[in-house]
């Protein structure tokens, strides 16, 4: 049986750097579940994701509140059940339920054995007068009535609020409502709901809500309609907030919000290592590719941890590469689990790369020379090929057919033992 969640909140120290995660709230909110007809992650998809996000050294897991189905009760007991499997080998990790400030979803996730609650109302003008058309006043009259309740009668379980779409609050209503409720709470959300925020305001709302309330961990919540999702996240941090929501591969509502895996790789770059305690880097892309595989898709090319951060198609890209990798890649991603960098094959390779595919990787006898004649040749026929043609398959039967080049005997030992080929078809991730 798992240890009394408020009693291990209560001895938890909080790291320097605590990602929320909640690809499995915010994240299956995300239109790509739609693409190949998916919809939702199912629960098994959700008991592996949340099992490869405690290995990964994640504290703290959002879900959804049961009230919004019996699948997502159910659900929850699952992913609960993988929790307390890894509590001897990992520690404890906390499962958060977002939920409106309404009795029905605190009463769900209290009897689903939730160890806290991430409440939320909206507070901007939008939301009050097109959402739940309360005025400030309301929201702080029905907010602390129920915080109240919740402290009285559950005294130590986790509870966080957030001004939802705080970044269209006012700044003064934002504060009539956090004066009254700042006490009850251990932390205050920031969240960029509808992705208006930048950096400049990022750290001033930061700032000025550090100044009020110094004694209250702030949270946030990044969107990233206009791409500012990482670059709000990290200044938010460097401005003094401990917890912020991530989602693996920023999945989420409309363009997702905050990747966790570019979130610490931007940290370890910028030298910040004490924010990355706890965290297993080196799991970055293997997670990355898990979430894509549910999803059926690569890992983005916008993702930083991806194999797509460490390929290479340009000629004098490839030249250059082939000498020293740290040439066109600056960044340790080997740290990060991408270990191999990927060349591909295509009208824009230069002669080296061809004479390094045919002789090294496909064993074929031939000097520069030949290689060079070999590139012009691609050159002009790889632009026709068909969608069920490769671009290796038309080098090598350019060199096999038009040049006749024969093969290298190699002895068996050192067979295959090329470490990344460039024949290989892209696979996912």
């Amino acid at each position: 049986m798992a240890p009394d969640s408020p009693y291990q909140f209560s001895l938890y120290v909080p790291r320097a750097l605590e990602v929320i995660d909640t690809t499995l709230r915010e994240g299956a909110q995300t239109s790509l579940l739609y693409d190949h007809h998916k919809h939702f992650f199912n629960q098994s998809d959700k008991a592996e994701i949340a099992r490869a996000l405690i290995i990964y050294g994640v504290k703290f897991i959002e879900l959804f509140a049961p009230v919004v189905s019996p699948q997502e009760a159910e659900d929850f007991a699952a992913i609960q059940a993988v929790r307390d499997e890894l509590i001897t080998q990992k520690g404890y990790t906390f499962l958060l339920a977002h939920a409106r400030c309404h009795p029905d979803d605190v009463e769900s996730a209290i009897d689903a054995g939730f160890d806290g609650l991430n409440l939320y109302f909206g507070t901007s003008i939008q939301s009050r007068m097109s959402s739940h058309g309360q005025d400030i006043s309301g929201i702080v009259q029905r907010a602390r009535s129920l915080l109240e309740q919740i402290r009285r009668d559950y005294p130590h379980l986790i509870l966080r609020f957030s001004g939802e779409d705080a970044f269209r609050t006012a700044e003064t209503d934002l504060f009539r409502v956090y004066d009254e409720i700042a006490p009850l709470v251990h932390r205050i959300g920031t969240p960029d709901t509808v992705g208006i925020a930048t950096p400049v305001s990022v750290a001033q709302r930061v700032n000025s809500l550090r100044s009020r309330y110094p004694d209250t961990d702030l949270e946030g919540h990044f969107h990233d309609d206009r791409g500012f999702a990482l670059i709000n996240s990290l200044e938010a941090i460097r401005s003094g907030m401990r917890y912020v929501q991530t989602s693996v591969l920023g999945i989420g509502e409309r363009s997702g919000i905050t990747s966790m895996t570019a979130l610490l790789f931007n940290l370890f770059v910028d030298r910040e290592y004490d924010r990355l305690d706890g965290y297993n880097l080196r799991g970055s892309y293997p997670i990355n590719v898990l979430l894509a595989s549910k999803l059926h898709k690569l890992v983005q090319s916008k993702e930083p941890v991806s194999l797509t951060n460490r390929t290479h198609i340009g000629g004098v890209h490839q030249k250059a590469v082939l000498n020293d990798h740290a040439t066109y890649e600056a960044h340790p991603l080997d740290q990060f689990g991408v270990s191999e960098s990927e060349i591909l094959l295509g009208p824009l390779s230069g002669w080296n790369v061809i004479h390094y595919f045919l002789k090294e990787i496909k064993y074929l006898e031939l000097d520069e020379t030949t290689a060079k004649e070999i590139t012009q040749v691609f050159k002009s026929r790889v632009y026709g090929m068909t969608p069920d043609e490769s671009p290796a398959e038309i080098l090598m039967d350019i060199a096999v057919n038009d040049f006749k080049l024969r093969q290298l005997e190699i002895t068996k030992p050192y067979q295959g033992a090329v470490v990344q080929r460039l024949d290989s078809r892209p696979q996912i991730g």
